[in-house]
């Protein structure tokens, strides 16, 4: 079976902006909030920035979602988790909400701008493959919204639940985040979000266009 090389090539040039820019933002959105609320410690590491490279995990960001697509499951990665020392906020408890919503929030307002610049391209001319890339960039900032919601420490979700709980439930739940990980991959190998959680979100997606 031969390779389709120029196919190859036109679909991660045509992936890899709106990807980069979701993975991205997310992280500087964490970064920024973090800032805002009284903790620098992401400032000075470098991650208010929206330069991929500070962002990239090379083993999480590249390397596991390449295999996992090759093995013919849900890609599924994290970026560098932006470094937040809860201690400097200056609500530590109510802030943490903040931080953590800022993520999804940033992917679910590029999902909303990728669909207004999708709406404004014409109907007729050569611009199938500017359109491809809103679609990919409605698309993967809507999956990174929802399943960063998910309830399951240390994803965002996870992270406003730990927020919002009483302190004493706070702490319970919080102790799950050594396994969190573990968690999320067997929801993936266990097929919830090819499954479930994709299939859900696209008949939503399908709606927008």
């Amino acid at each position: 079976m031969t390779m389709d090389i120029p196919g190859l090539f036109r679909t991660i040039c045509v992936s890899a902006p709106p990807v980069l820019l979701a993975i991205t933002a997310h992280e500087m959105a964490h970064a920024y909030a973090a800032y805002r609320l009284g903790d620098s410690t992401a400032l000075r590491a470098g991650r208010l920035s929206l330069n991929p490279f500070r962002h990239i995990d090379v083993f999480g960001t590249l390397l596991l979602p390449a295999l996992m697509v090759f093995m013919g499951l849900p890609g599924f990665g994290w970026a560098k988790p932006v470094p937040i020392n809860a201690a400097c906020l200056r609500n530590p408890k109510r802030d943490m909400f903040w931080v953590a919503a800022a993520g999804p929030a940033s992917n679910a307002l590029m999902a909303a701008g990728w669909l207004v610049f999708l709406r404004l391209l014409p109907v007729d001319g050569n611009v199938s493959l500017l359109k491809s890339m809103c679609g990919i960039g409605v698309g993967i900032n809507f999956i990174m919204t929802a399943v960063n919601l998910l309830p399951v420490p240390p994803l965002d979700g996870g992270r406003i639940a730990i927020s919002l709980l009483p302190l004493r439930w706070a702490v319970r739940f919080a102790r799950i985040e050594p396994f969190g990980l573990f968690i999320v991959i067997a929801l993936v190998w266990c097929g919830f979000f090819d499954k479930f959680l994709f299939p859900l979100l696209f008949r939503q997606f399908a709606f927008l266009f």
